[in-house]
């Protein structure tokens, strides 16, 4: 498992979790090693006992167990947890009396005490051995199991953390943050006030409870933050509106969490006369009381909520500070004062009897000069908790107190009040302790003593107002002081703070606008300089969290809750000044709590009895930092009953303890030591009893043995003893791992220290933006961010090394190999940002401010630096700092190689540190290459003539090189013309001079290396060194001095070209550098583009592919006036399909075309949307209508909605076309020209007029017929619409008829002049009526839609209809299919997966050439039927498009009984001329009439048997070819409903008839039926099958029975009205005869043949049973589109008697 063993071989039990303990720390301490078979992973220590976790998961006790039935003998020597076999533990806990063990399911084991139910087993009062305790999750349905991830154990209490980052408690006490009063809980809870919250860690001390938890991340950051408290529904954020501020106080505190003794009563304090009224708005309890409530007493009386001279935290009042004076009172009526009373006991610190502080004037003086010089400062910024900035006090005076208490004064009070608005935040808990009034009393002990004779203050030496900016500026070497007093530093905090409050949601600063005006300079930061969501966003759950906060509750009568007073709380409450520490880890002694920060410095608090909070400040009861000399980073800690154990680096690898607390005297009974705080002692005696009790340290003591422990993985402690678990350093790995995690400490801190002491500064300075501008500022900014991101980064790797140490100790988890990309790419983009800086000059512009904060002496900046020289300049030591954590690279490629080298080398955990190593030195060399660029580029600038650097300079712009040695001369030059050449990383610029004025370059001129071509020119043919340059706009020639200064620059453009194209436009190859790279890049590219020359394109900008210097392939092209073509491109030209918007100014919409291009213009078929609404869909030629199209105008309801169907000529409708007037209900159908109706037409109306004739003018002009809806007809001259004017004959319906001239509008009164004739008057002439003959003058079929057809052979690749060859055809068709099914599968959702295996096997072009044999008939017939099934097919798209103007001209108004004829013979056009196409592509297909030779009968059977094209008539010597045969079943299916509804309006009054006789008829019973129609008696079937037939059961055909008689034959018959093609519906007629010879044939049980006399009766009889409606039309619609060569046969002969049927029935005459 571990790699030491594969290396080095040996068992290696020897050198693993090596367990040392002792007590106390004096230098004769020497710790006992305790030997086991395996090692160690992790102990805990009680009170008097410990466990210990070894290898493999068993788990060992040691130390007095009296749980247990049978205490061994021994009692320190470990024994196992036998209970616990068969179980792998993965982490264990230790409470004072009882332990607990994690398994690696989730499942936890507790055993100990359990008399306060700390084990969670009820009714036992010690548990023996480890009994399972299970998590159940009682809100889920079904309650489930939940795992746990650790254990923390109390003295009375357990506390777990599930898998789910919950904190859940049992046992007794307030300390389990639950909502009860019942102890003990014997069944664990979860711990609700922190659901919802990410823990991180729990820990426990003998009465308190702590929890780490991850701040919300940036997400949930966004949510609006809840606005009520959760368990006493008050609300959280409370708003008080003074006359010229609003305060907002985030300070509310649930009651819930103070913790009522019993006997507790309320105080309502008297009111005082003077008293300076809180507002009920304003916190009561110190920053946190419930703003409502006010604070319960202790049992002596004293106000528990105040550390006896506790103020209200109050920030009423206006501005008063602000301008010095001190107002005397309040008007606020409802008065109360703060009732601190005499007396009281409890963890307080001894008062201090005099303060070495000046009187109230003074503080005046203070004030005012605070709120003059630094309010501004202040009022931006607040510190982590909220502290003003005011002195605090520091170290103790040791041997001043004077116990009193009493009221303050309102004088004071208000001088409190104003002084906290004025310094703009509520005192809040960094040091809650110190509240604003308790300082004041500490500064005013004669004010105090004024109202009311004599205040507690609190010991401390506070540095004078005068020496405030003194220590601004000195900044200590003690990290303790810097932290604790020094005003300076808590303004840094403050600056810090104000940088999470502005990452932060929610809460403003109480601020009055006057010092908000005042604040308002452009000083204000815009970097957070922590990063809230993590260094990188994938970084965020891989790495360990900085952003955290510490949690506290339970008992906190020594502070050990950390909030500033010794008050118990019910609820987790957070520790606010721990907010923005990046705490990594919690520990909690029996009462004291330690905090372990990322940055590896320790805040303690609690009991400091013995010193083991690591200093001797006071008051204990906030967090506080342990003092450590400087460079002592501590990165792991133990707290037992009264020391705390911390583990360290030193000065070399190995680590170091540190120890502090009490002294063990050896062989002193292990006593219990004494309750801290037990009265107001005077320190002396406080020392004298510590000395016997063994003494104790100041501050952290290094434990002299440390060195020979080997290397310390980890550090316990419990009760009075102390642990450590060390390795031995086999192979050196595991020295390499503490090096590499203790380098990442160290630079953690130091990039820290820079952050804070250097760049915070910086940015606060107010000249820094008029010194850098705004470039530069935002560039700063930029920098800083990522110094920020990168800091961070380090800050959470260090935290997961050290997490690394303490637990595995092995290669696997190393986040530096696993994550490498976070890493490189944090470095990589923060050397980007030091570089854009430094080439703008940001460095040399930051020197001044530098030099104005730094003086003129910067140690500070050489030491961070570690730079040696001697004065080095101001913008050197800058440039060197911020390039400082680029130096860690090569520490992390170092370190990873020395621990690649503790393996083999054929082993996968060598090969990958290799790796690491590698990627970590690649990138260093890089950024090293980088900087050089850096520097060569910001010399260039420094040398470069003035005017063309504000232009050209740009931050992420490096310099490739530049031709100022006259190396590049330009072709063709002028005589006296200069040209500079200056290559970039992302551009050419060509400058141009004139030659006496060198260095005034009077234009430049800028070439994007994304869009520029470079090619040598052949030498041989010029014998001169030239490059082609070619841009979008512009090619020219360069000519190189020399050979190689043309491979140079060749080298070198091309080089930069192919890096600008790959996006690493900043990781540009220095001229000499990169010879293994590609020769050139590529000719075909993406990239963007704007024109500036090019008149059709000036300004427009291109996105997309190029190829050679021009858009080729997709792009989106844009114009600035909002033109944008997206699509594809060749040659620098729109081509092929594309979307085109151009807006249109006057009626503010956009034009839009969608659909193909040539050449840059709309060319193929398309669809264009106007902006007046109207849309056109068909064909273009050169941008123009031209070709088939179809133009819909105005919506139905606007002026004139209109449809145009037809042929269009360079933009005008010209040719034959359908136009569909719907608002006058006319559609004409004819001949166009420019526009207007022009040539023959009809007309149809919605009240059944019909013309046909010829137009003139958009008029109907000259010759034409009219036909009303009652057949009256004209025939003769018009002049206008409708407008009857000539010669002319009108014929009335009944056949009289007028003759002569005549003028008027028809419908409204003709004038006549001729002859009326009646010619039916003699019934001889009865037969000569005239009927008009219809159809001579309206446009032929063959020269209607002529451009559809056209079109279609023009995608066969045919210039005119025939002329071509057929193979290029089929080509076109293959290329057409597989593009189109390309563009549709981009959108899968168009195509079904049916319709796609269409297209697949469209796409297989078939056999074309050859004789024609049956077989090939019928693929071609199938083939057929395919293409005209997808309209990807050329074929299919013509079915389409003509199905499109068939349906516009025969629906609606077309639907008019006139037109049947004209619809009959364009369907028989549309046949010969698609089937001239379909003979084009089969051109051994017979012509129309041909004969195909029948196969063998074997070949018979393969075609297909139901096929409907096959007459099942007897075999015939071939099949004739006939286009209706081929193509109708194809294309009448899609005619068929306009065309039957001609047919059904055309034959409506014969059907009427026929139909009238019909249901006469029906109404007869069969018998009758057949004796009446004259059926011959032979033929009237006796009996029927009986409807349900048992075996041979017949039924008798009684005279009444009815519809029972060839029942069969009338059903077959009845189908006809389902069919389409004339071929289908012969064939049901064919069944239909063979249905009635089959019924007659078991009549006669003979072999018969038919006469027609015989036949006829019994069809009759047939047809009048199938009932079919329009039996006319059927027989009209066969008739006409019969294929003519069966008219001869057997279907002809069928389909005649049909014919003769339905005269029949008409004509019926029933007597």
């Amino acid at each position: 498992m571990e790699p030491q063993r594969k290396s080095s071989g040996e068992d290696g039990s020897g050198e693993r979790g090596l367990l040392h303990s002792w007590k106390g720390y004096s230098y004769s301490v020497t710790p006992e090693k305790l030997l086991l078979s395996r090692p160690v992973l992790q102990v805990a220590l009680g009170t008097r006992h410990g466990v210990l976790l070894v290898e493999g998961g068993q788990v060992y006790s040691f130390g007095e167990l009296p749980w247990k039935q049978s205490q061994a003998a021994e009692p320190s020597k470990p024994a196992l947890e036998s209970a616990l076999s068969g179980q792998r533990v993965v982490a264990v806990a230790a409470g004072s009396f009882h332990s607990g063990a994690v398994t690696e399911d989730g499942g936890i084991h507790m055993w100990g005490e359990n008399s306060a139910g700390q084990c969670g087993l009820s009714g036992l009062s010690a548990v023996p051995n480890p009994t399972p305790v299970a998590l159940v999750d009682a809100d889920a349905s079904p309650p489930q199991t939940v795992p746990v991830l650790e254990l923390a154990c109390g003295e009375q209490h357990t506390l777990a953390l599930s898998a789910q980052r919950e904190a859940w408690a049992w046992g007794s006490g307030c300390q389990l943050g639950l909502l009860t009063t019942a102890f003990p809980v014997w069944k664990p809870q979860k711990v609700e006030h922190l659901a919802g919250k990410h823990v991180l860690q729990v820990a426990c001390g003998a009465s308190h409870s702590l929890a780490l938890v991850r701040c919300p991340g940036r997400q949930e950051a966004h949510r609006p933050p809840p606005d009520k408290c959760r368990q006493c529904n008050q609300l959280l954020y409370t708003m008080t509106d003074k006359e010229d501020h609003v305060i907002i106080s985030d300070s509310h505190y649930c009651p819930l969490g103070v913790e009522l003794a019993e006997g507790e009563g309320r105080l309502d304090a008297p009111a005082s006369s003077l008293g300076l009224r809180t507002p009920t708005s304003e916190p009561n309890l110190s920053s946190h009381a419930s703003t409502s409530t006010p604070a319960p007493l202790a049992p002596d009386g004293t106000d528990p909520t105040s550390d006896h001279s506790h103020p209200q935290a109050s920030e009423p009042g206006g501005s008063a500070a602000t301008n010095g004076e001190l107002p005397v009172s309040d008007p606020d009526p409802s008065a109360q004062t703060d009732s601190g009373q005499p007396g009281g006991s409890g963890g307080l610190v001894a008062g201090v009897k005099n303060s070495p502080y000046p009187d109230e004037q003074a503080v005046k003086d203070y004030l005012k000069r605070l709120s003059d010089h630094t309010l501004a400062e202040q009022t931006t910024k607040t510190t982590p908790g909220g502290i003003p900035a005011l002195p605090h006090p520091a170290d103790p005076l040791p041997g001043s107190s004077s116990p009193a208490s009493t009221h303050p004064s309102s004088g004071l009070n208000s001088l409190v009040a104003s002084c906290a608005t004025a310094v703009g935040e509520r005192v809040a808990s960094t040091y809650e302790a110190l509240s604003l009034k308790k300082m004041m009393n500490f500064y005013l002990p004669s004010a105090a003593a004024l109202g009311s004779g004599g205040q507690p203050g609190l010991p401390g030496a506070v540095p004078g107002p005068g020496e405030v900016t003194k220590e601004r500026v000195l900044l200590e070497d003690s990290v303790q002081t810097k932290k604790s007093s020094s005003t300076g530093d808590i303004r840094e905090e403050e600056a810090e703070c104000l940088r999470r409050r502005l990452s932060l949601p929610g809460l403003l600063s109480q601020v009055s606008p006057r010092l908000l005006r005042k604040a308002g300079r452009p000083r204000v930061r815009a970097v957070a300089l922590t990063p809230l969501g993590g260094g990188v966003p994938e970084a965020q759950e891989v790495l360990p969290s900085l952003q955290t906060e510490v949690w506290s509750w339970g008992q906190g009568e020594h502070g050990q809750l950390g909030h500033g007073d010794n008050l118990p709380r019910l609820q987790p409450l957070c520790i606010k000044c721990l907010s923005n520490k990046e705490v990594v880890r919690v520990v909690a002694g029996a009462h004291h709590s330690l905090a372990l920060t990322a940055q590896s410095q320790v805040f303690s608090w609690g009991s400091n009895s013995s010193g083991q909070l690591g200093h001797m400040e006071s008051p204990s009861t906030v967090p506080r930092l342990t003092k450590l000399s400087e460079g002592i980073r501590v990165w792991d800690v133990g707290a037992g009953q009264s020391h705390t154990l911390l583990l360290a680096d030193g000065d070399c690898i190995q680590p170091i303890l540190y120890y502090s607390g009490q002294q063990v005297k050896e062989g002193a009974p292990e006593s219990r030591p004494r309750e801290p705080g037990q009265g107001d002692k005077k320190e002396e005696e406080e020392e004298q009893e510590e000395e016997q009790a063994g003494g104790y340290t100041q501050q952290p003591v290094l434990l002299p043995f440390c060195m020979n422990l080997g290397y310390v993985s980890g550090v316990f402690a419990g009760g009075q003893r102390c642990a450590a678990l060390s390795d031995r350093n086999v192979m050196g790995f595991i020295a390499s791992l503490h090096e590499l995690a203790s380098a990442e400490r160290k630079f953690y801190c130091k990039l820290c220290s820079i952050k804070a002491q250097i760049i915070r500064p910086l940015l606060d300075l107010e000249s820094l933006s008029s010194a850098l501008g705004q470039t530069s500022l935002g560039l700063l900014q930029a920098l800083v961010s990522r110094f920020s991101l990168l800091c961070h980064l380090t800050g959470q790797h260090s935290a997961s090394l050290t997490a690394n140490l303490r637990r595995g100790r092995d290669v696997k988890g190393l986040l530096i190999l696993d994550h490498a990309h976070i890493f490189l790419d944090s470095y990589q983009e923060y050397c980007n940002s030091v570089g854009n800086f430094q080439v703008m000059g940001g460095f040399q512009a930051l020197t001044k401010p530098s030099l104005d904060f730094f003086g003129k002496s910067p140690e500070l900046l050489q030491r961070l630096v570690e730079c040696s020289e001697e004065s080095p300049s101001m913008a050197d030591l800058l440039v060197a700092l911020f390039y400082l954590p680029v130096r860690h690279l090569t520490d992390y490629g170092r370190l990873l190689l020395k621990l690649a080298t503790c393996f083999e080398v054929s082993s996968s955990d060598y090969q990958r540190l290799h790796d690491g190593c590698s990627k970590f030195e690649t990138l260093a060399l890089q950024l090293k290459r980088k900087r050089k660029e850096v520097d060569y580029t910001y010399h260039f600038w420094k040398s470069f003539p003035g005017k063309m650097t504000d232009s050209l300079r740009k931050p992420h712009r490096r310099l490739v090189c530049e031709s100022s040695n006259k190396a590049l001369t330009l072709h063709n030059a002028g005589r006296f013309s200069v040209n500079w050449f200056i290559l970039f990383n992302d551009a050419l610029v060509h400058a141009q001079g004139v030659a006496p004025y060198k260095s005034l370059f009077s234009t430049h001129h800028v070439f994007p290396l994304a869009t520029l071509w470079v090619e040598p020119i052949p030498e041989e043919n010029t014998g001169q060194y030239g490059l082609k340059l070619v841009s979008p706009e512009e090619t020219f020639t360069l000519l190189a001095c020399s050979p190689m200064e043309k491979s140079k620059w060749l080298r070198s453009i091309n080089q930069a070209v192919d890096q600008a194209l790959s996006g690493a436009g900043q990781e540009t190859a220095s001229v000499g550098s990169g010879a293994g790279q590609k020769a050139e890049p590529p000719i075909s590219r993406t990239a963007s583009y704007s024109f500036y020359k090019d008149i059709r394109l000036k300004e427009a900008t291109y996105e997309g592919r190029w190829m050679a210097g021009k858009p080729n392939g997709r792009g989106v092209l844009k114009w600035p006036d909002g033109r944008i073509y997206t699509g594809t491109f060749k040659n620098g030209l729109e081509d092929g399909f594309g979307e085109y918007i151009a807006p249109n100014k006057t009626l503010n919409k956009n034009d839009h075309y969608l659909g193909q291009w040539k050449e840059g213009k709309m060319h193929g078929s398309g669809t264009y949307r106007y902006a007046s609404g109207e849309i056109y869909e068909g064909s273009f030629q050169d941008g123009v209508r031209h070709g088939h199209g179809m133009l819909r105008s105005g919506k139905l309801n606007s002026s004139s909605p209109s449809v145009f169907i037809g042929q269009w000529l360079h933009d005008k409708k010209t040719g034959y076309g359908v136009f569909d007037d719907i608002t006058k209900g006319e559609k004409y159908m004819g001949m166009w020209q420019d526009h207007l109706r022009q040539g023959t037409g009809v007309i149809v109306t919605q009240f059944g007029l019909y013309y046909e004739g010829a137009f003139k003018d958009n008029k109907m002009t000259g010759t034409g017929v009219l036909l009303s809806e009652d057949d009256t007809t004209y025939e003769g001259e018009f002049s206008e619409d409708w407008t009857l004017s000539g010669k002319g004959v009108l014929t009335m319906a009944n056949g009289d008829y007028l003759e002569g001239s005549f003028a008027g509008e028809w419908g409204s009164g003709l004038k006549v002049t001729g002859s009326y004739f009646k010619p039916n008057l003699y019934d001889a002439d009865k037969d000569k009526t005239r009927a008009v003959k219809l159809g001579r003058l309206c446009v032929r079929a063959e020269d209607k839609w002529q451009a559809v057809f056209e079109e279609c052979w023009r995608q066969l690749g045919c210039e005119a209809t025939g002329h071509g060859e057929s193979w290029r055809a089929w080509e076109n068709i293959a290329v057409a299919i597989t593009t189109r099914r390309q563009h549709i599968q981009d959108s899968p959702e168009l195509m079904s997966r049916s319709h796609s295996r269409t297209l697949e096997s469209l796409e297989i072009i078939p056999q074309h050439a050859g004789p024609v044999t049956m077989e090939r008939y019928h693929t071609v017939r199938l083939y057929l039927i395919k293409a005209c099934d997808t309209p990807l097919h050329p074929l299919g798209r013509l079915v389409e498009s003509l199905v499109a103007v068939y349906r516009m001209t025969y629906v609606g108004v077309g639907a008019n009984r006139r037109l049947l004829p004209q619809a009959v013979n364009e369907i028989k056009s549309y046949l010969n001329r698609i089937f001239q196409i379909v003979r084009f592509l089969f051109p051994d297909l017979p012509e129309e009439g041909g004969l195909i030779p029948e196969p063998s009968t074997q070949l018979q059977d393969k075609s297909e048997p139901g096929s409907t094209d096959a007459p099942l008539d007897s075999p015939k010597p071939g099949r004739v070819v006939s286009s209706s045969a081929l193509l109708l079943p194809v294309l009448l299916p899609r005619l068929y409903p306009p065309l039957f509804t001609l047919y059904a309006l055309d034959k409506e009054k014969e059907d009427d008839l026929y139909w009238e006789c019909v249901l006469r008829l029906n109404k007869q019973p069969d018998l009758a039926l057949l004796a009446f129609l004259g059926v011959q008696q032979k033929f009237w079937p006796i009996s029927t099958p009986a409807s349900r037939p048992v075996l041979g059961e017949k039924q008798q055909v009684l005279s009444s029975t009815k519809d029972a008689c060839f029942a069969s034959a009338v059903e077959t018959l009845q189908q006809i009205s389902t069919t389409f093609t004339p071929s289908d519906k012969l064939q049901v007629i064919q069944m239909t005869f063979e249905d009635i010879t089959q019924e007659v044939l078991v009549l006669l049980k003979e072999d018969f043949l038919w006469s027609m006399d015989d036949l006829f009766p019994v069809f009759l009889y047939v047809v009048l049973r199938a009932r079919i409606r329009n039996l006319g039309s059927e027989v009209s619609l066969i008739e006409d589109l019969m294929d003519p060569c069966v008219q001869h046969g057997e279907h002809g002969i069928m389909f005649t008697t049909l014919k003769a049927c339905y005269y029949q029935i008409q004509h019926e005459k029933i007597t």
